[in-house]
């Protein structure tokens, strides 16, 4: 799987106000999260935690099999100082002290739940490690993030190599040692590589049939009506309370930033609804 994810990562910047360290933390989440969601089928959905104890606090990222992804992470303002190799410290703002947790609802009567501790707080690592010990399938997860001088997103992108039973120590071998010379997936995607370029420099020199494109977006269910049905579901009571000591109700979404306010007219039309039901 291959992603090309700097539109999606930039609107989840735009709308969360990320600072460089977050957007890159987020961003890769998210990138591993749109892959993970195209492993689905039909109405299928998932929904990643991370918490490293580190200063960005937890992030939470949603994904579906349709491309559509979205994410917040905890403190969208942190950034700080380069690490060792001159890129954005993301293991130190993400920290390694907890859990990576996956929940896969697939239609099922029961959710699928997975986890594995954090090994670097990188991300990619993580999820590498995650598949091996969680899953049980053998994997190397690559993800990147560049942010110009403004914060703005310049490059983001990913890729999960998994191999299938019966692969040759041979192909492994070759493997891992293209996997060492490839430029990063964040430079590829900067130098203009589309998905499929990527996936060939990957596999440069063995045949490459593609499977299924998909396009990503950052979508978010949100909106007004739901935010009422909320509002109801709270009951008579706080209705009465809200509207006598505010006024009205400000909702803001976790995941998309978005905003809706509902004003005193607004309350008491869900307030006369709910005396109804």
């Amino acid at each position: 799987y291959v992603v090309r994810s700097t539109q999606l990562v930039e609107e989840s910047r735009r709308r969360h106000d990320t600072w460089p360290t977050a957007t890159a933390a987020l961003g890769r989440t998210l990138s591993v999260g749109t892959m993970m969601g195209a492993m689905l089928k039909g109405d299928g959905k998932l929904t990643i935690r991370i918490s490293g104890g580190g200063p960005l606090g937890h992030m939470v990222v949603d994904a579906n099999a349709k491309g559509e992804v979205r994410g917040y992470v905890a403190h969208p303002h942190v950034h700080l100082p380069l690490n060792e190799q001159g890129k954005l410290d993301v293991g130190r703002a993400v920290g390694k002290d907890g859990l990576l947790h996956v929940t896969r609802d697939l239609g099922l009567r029961e959710p699928y739940h997975g986890s594995s501790p954090l090994i670097s707080g990188e991300i990619g690592d993580d999820f590498s490690y995650y598949f091996a010990q969680s899953e049980q399938t053998p994997s190397v997860v690559g993800v990147g993030v560049l942010v110009n001088p403004d914060g703005s997103v310049r490059a983001s992108g990913g890729y999960i190599v998994q191999l299938m039973p019966g692969v040759d120590d041979q192909f492994i071998s070759e493997l891992e040692q293209r996997l060492k010379e490839i430029p990063s997936v964040s430079r590829m995607v900067d130098e203009g590589a589309t998905p499929e370029e990527m996936i060939t420099t990957l596999f440069s020199g063995h045949p490459v049939r593609f499977l299924e494109k998909l396009k990503v977006r950052y979508a978010c269910p949100c909106s007004k009506e739901r935010v009422k049905g909320i509002l109801v579901s709270l009951g008579k009571k706080e209705l009465k309370g809200l509207i006598e000591e505010q006024g009205q109700a400000e909702v803001t979404c976790h995941f998309c930033g978005e905003r809706y306010v509902l004003d005193r007219g607004e309350l008491e039309q869900l307030l006369q609804e709910a005396t109804s039901n």
